[in-house]
């Protein structure tokens, strides 16, 4: 048979031509449970499972090199080709929020100078811009995105490009909003950054394993990803792009960066001078890399997940999920009415497959975080169905809102959607 699979080891041939029933068979999911909420954490693979194990027990007690220059070289490559770049420009971190650290105090900037943000972006986006304006008296203007159904790009381009004055230096977004699951126009946002000189940085956690992404194309300087999210990587895995070429993608010159933990970058002196050309004059990544001793396993697992994709296909990945995801849209849509999405719908460019939406019947119960709260609480409890609750600020509202929020992937199927969707229902009816 084509579509043979195994819960370990992939059986080859088989993933790419595979059934997504078969494909399910490959994670290792809690039996007796409906997991949506990838937006949170994935599900791992078997494979990916066994090779932290694996790994972990060839290393201990053993000689291998802990410290190795580039640290994982072969792992680093194998992620950035399936991301569009090169070993250069690719690190292994511990998760989005520390590659967004690091690429957040990386940056030259000074008193004086301006960030544009969103309310909208991940607390460690926030707090660490928070933290270089109270060091360096940076000023950071957080912009409060647009929620509906009828939300389209042209209203996001057009709000950060109206924020942007002589003193900006960055613009800082996420790529899928965590709280809505905003996709944000990265090409167009970066186009915008260009015109104007500026740097990029992009909370990319929710983009590996989900988009079928060129990082390169997309066009911004920085971006941090998770690995445990939808590319179903081990916990405490993540990936850091900088940018060290200068491309069509991308023709502005390499921004000063400072890779603020390593052991790799000169103990006296400077590094060679930043390329001006697609060629790379020194190996950025490197020096994100090397930050004395890690898990050697956490790098191999992350790249066999890597492997895995690779082998179903990330293009048929994405369609799968963005197919599921509108399966749900239309459901949630049938059963609590459009009007409680606060995810974009209309526009398929904001589209994704995070969706949030107000489960109860008063429109009050939106600022009721006690309430959705109880309401996640009751769905894992009572019924193994997992989901998560969101928060965020709307436009000329004085009040907080608080959502359901659903995420799908390629273990989840139309039947898991049906019965997640007809409980949350009657929960929120229940409840109301």
């Amino acid at each position: 048979m084509t579509d043979t699979v195994d819960t370990g080891e992939l059986t080859r041939p088989g993933l790419r031509e595979a059934s997504w029933d078969s494909i399910r068979d490959i994670f290792a999911i809690a039996p007796n449970s409906i997991h949506l909420n990838t937006g949170t954490i994935g599900v791992m693979p078997y494979a990916v499972l066994d090779t932290v194990d694996r790994v972990t027990r060839e290393w201990t007690g053993g000689l291998m090199d802990v410290y190795p220059p580039g640290m994982y070289p072969e792992h680093r490559a194998t992620i950035a080709r399936a991301y569009g770049v090169d070993q250069d420009e690719m690190s292994i971190c511990h998760n989005a929020t520390e590659g967004v650290a690091r690429i957040i105090h990386g940056l030259d900037l000074h008193e004086g100078d301006e960030v544009i943000t969103t309310t909208h972006e991940c607390y460690s986006v926030l707090s660490n811009f928070n933290l270089l304006r109270n060091r360096h008296g940076i000023t950071v203007k957080a912009l409060t995105l647009p929620i509906g159904n009828d939300v389209t790009a042209e209203e996001v381009v057009a709000l950060f490009e109206a924020a942007i004055t002589s003193r900006t230096k960055v613009l800082a977004f996420a790529a899928i909003t965590l709280f809505t699951g905003t996709k944000l126009p990265v090409r167009q946002l970066c186009d915008l950054a260009q015109r104007h000189g500026l740097i990029t940085v992009v909370d990319g956690a929710l983009v590996p394993g989900m988009l079928n992404a060129d990082f390169r194309a997309m066009g911004m300087d920085f971006m941090a990803c998770s690995g445990s999210k939808f590319q179903c990587g081990p916990l405490g895995t993540g990936l850091l792009y900088a940018r060290n070429k200068v491309t069509e993608h991308n023709p502005l010159p390499l921004p000063t960066f400072w890779p603020i933990i390593s052991t790799w970058y000169p103990m006296h002196g400077s590094p060679p001078p930043r390329s001006r050309t697609d060629v790379e004059s020194d190996n950025l990544a490197d020096y994100l890399q090397s930050a004395g001793s890690a898990s050697i396993a956490r790098g191999a697992a992350l790249a066999k997940a890597c492997e895995i994709w690779d082998e179903i296909g990330r293009a048929r990945i994405e369609d799968r999920i963005m197919a599921l995801a509108e399966y749900a849209r239309g459901k949630l849509a049938d059963r609590f009415g459009r009007d409680a999405l606060y995810s974009p719908g209309t526009d398929p460019e904001l589209r994704s497959p995070l969706i949030a939406f107000h489960p109860f019947r008063r429109s009050e119960d939106a600022w009721n975080v006690k309430k959705i709260h109880m309401y996640m609480k009751r769905l894992e409890l009572e019924h193994r169905i997992w989901i998560r609750w969101t928060e965020f600020d709307v436009q000329d509202s004085p009040h907080q809102h608080y959502a359901a929020r659903i995420t799908t992937h390629i273990f989840n199927d139309h039947d898991e959607i049906d019965h997640a969707v007809d409980v949350m229902g009657r929960l929120g009816d229940e409840m109301s």
